[in-house]
């Protein structure tokens, strides 16, 4: 199954995009094993280099660890799930507000069409 990839993001980042959501919406156990370099490689239809590479940036992050001859897991740190949802939740809280401010919403306005919406008084933006 090869995979889409975005041209405005390097594909190594992509794809532990993908491994931190899986992780964070427990699709990833803690201590899981993960596919090896090859088998992802396969997977996501890229270079095994491409996959090293994003096994090294999480691994740099603490999302993940390789163990010599065993392979490569998620980590055990209970903390580090929370802390990764809490840093997806303001990415996405942050491009939302500047896709706003982009069309001309004001603050004020951006906040009280959230606060309908969450409230089920409709869909945002309509009186």
């Amino acid at each position: 199954m090869t995979e889409e990839f975005k041209t405005s993001k390097p594909i190594y980042r992509q794809i532990a995009d993908r491994i931190i959501q899986q992780f964070v919406r427990g699709e990833v156990s803690p201590g899981e094993k993960l596919p090896s370099v090859r088998e992802m490689a396969i997977q996501s239809g890229v270079n095994p280099n491409t996959i090293q590479r994003t096994y090294g940036e999480l691994e740099r992050m603490g999302v993940v660890e390789t163990r010599r001859g065993q392979g490569t897991f998620m980590t055990e740190q209970s903390e580090m799930k929370r802390q990764l949802r809490v840093e997806i939740q303001r990415e996405m809280i942050e491009t939302f507000i500047q896709n706003m401010r982009g069309i001309g919403v004001e603050d004020g306005e951006i906040a009280e069409a959230v606060e309908q919406f969450l409230s089920g008084k409709g869909t945002a933006g309509n009186d």
